[in-house]
């Protein structure tokens, strides 16, 4: 079969794929996430039916959705918002580092990987997904409910990390040593405060500059601005990513809200076409062995998320109903994990089967946690003869009230503000 030929069938069939899979994962309430994965195991290297034609075309289309993913990100929120998350929820950012990036560094070390591997894993097991928490916080009727600004404001602290951690991470895998490494993080932090400036000051005349009445200019000029900025940000060894991130933040108002409308297909396709990609580069193989140390890293990080959760919520004087479902909704690890693993395993080959493993694992078992750690918490408490929380509200939407955490924005993830409104 020509080569054309056989990209365009083999490429065909596996969006035609992706498709039937996120209709079925709909259908049972499950995140895509775990499945898209699946799929790339099936027609990867080892797998059941080897994609041949394709795998170079499908590389370039993993790339533009990681640069979709961040740049969709960076829409949600404005530089405002950012500056106010920093200034409220630091302390809780802190905490979450350092509860969750821990066991994945020394799990790192433990198996012999070194200090670039130890990088990777912490950044794999410290942020968790926010396409599957917003889905879960819609699915169970949570929007409203007190706890929910705290755990967003966890999100966009974990999100600016990744504006100096990914360029970090991306000077250690090319090896560029201690003062390279310091280089890079200078010029991120440097981008970062840049960027954020022209946010806070000028964000008003660089949307005008990229606002457009008519759709397909505005998809163009903002997904080629998109492309190019990340294309210098890797060329300086800051990530495309982070590049594409900082993009979306300097863009804001009506234009943000247009190119989000645009966009979202196109994250959408080309984030699914990502997942696979990293399924295709991963040996099913090489999985099983892995299985165990992946599941341990799972059972101890879902503890630290509770535990990162339930500090957050106290911090915003939330009582003991709304702090248990905050810490049990951010269990789930995604997107930015798979990311973070992508960019590592051509370094450390390792990283790729246990990432996967414990993705897998985290976000099947995420939604389960912030359905029932709360309930399962109550009970044991009631065993124990301690009762609960009887001043929270009850367990549906527990945790409302009157009062307002008002330390975080309503960022990250596509809320309408009215949905975050406080409840009776």
């Amino acid at each position: 079969m020509h080569d054309t030929t056989a990209l365009l069938v083999e490429f065909g069939s596996v969006i035609l794929g992706l498709g039937i899979i996120g209709r079925f994962a709909g259908r049972i309430g499950l995140s895509s996430i775990p499945l898209y994965l699946l799929a790339g195991l099936a027609f990867g290297d080892g797998g059941l039916l080897p994609l041949g034609a394709s795998e170079e075309f499908t590389a370039v289309g993993a790339e533009i959705g990681v640069i979709l993913l961040l740049l969709l990100l960076g829409l949600e929120y404005s530089a405002s918002e950012l500056v106010t998350s920093l200034k409220t929820q630091y302390p809780s950012g802190a905490v979450d580092f350092v509860l969750n990036a821990t066991p994945g560094a020394v799990a790192a070390l433990l198996l012999g990987w070194g200090p670039v591997g130890a990088v990777a894993l912490a950044g794999v097991t410290w942020i968790s997904s926010s396409g599957v928490i917003a889905k879960v916080l819609a699915d169970l009727g949570r929007l409203g409910n007190r706890e929910t600004p705290v755990i967003l404001g966890v999100l966009v602290i974990e999100d600016l990390s990744m504006a100096v951690y990914l360029p970090l991470l991306t000077a250690m895998l090319a090896g560029v040593g201690f003062a390279g490494g310091s280089i890079a993080l200078l010029v991120a932090l440097g981008t970062v405060g840049f960027v954020l400036y022209l946010a806070l000051r000028h964000g008003r005349l660089i949307s005008r500059a990229v606002s457009s009445d008519n759709p397909e200019l505005l998809l163009l000029v903002v997904l080629g601005l998109t492309v190019l900025v990340a294309g210098v940000a890797q060329q300086l060894q800051v990530s495309a990513a982070v590049g594409a991130f900082l993009v979306g933040i300097a863009l804001s108002g009506e234009v943000a809200e247009g190119a989000r409308k645009l966009l979202t297909p196109l994250r959408d396709l080309f984030a699914a076409v990502f997942f696979v990609f990293f399924g295709l580069s991963t040996n099913p193989a090489e999985i099983p062995p892995v299985l165990l140390p992946a599941a341990l890293l799972a059972i101890v990080t879902v503890f630290t998320k509770i535990a990162t959760g339930w500090y957050a919520a106290r911090r915003a004087g939330i009582g003991s109903r709304g702090r248990w479902r905050a810490g049990g909704t951010l269990v789930a690890r995604g997107e930015f994990s798979i990311v973070i693993a992508g960019l590592a395993v051509a370094t450390e080959p390792r990283i790729g089967p246990i990432a996967t493993a414990y993705v897998l694992i985290l976000v099947i078992v995420g939604p389960l946690t912030a359905r029932w750690t709360q309930p399962i918490v109550e009970k044991i408490q009631e065993w124990r003869g301690n009762g609960g929380d009887k001043a929270a509200s009850p367990s549906g939407n527990g945790g409302s009230g009157s009062g307002s955490s008002g330390t975080v924005p309503a960022a990250r993830v596509p809320l309408p503000q009215e949905e975050l409104a406080q409840t009776d």
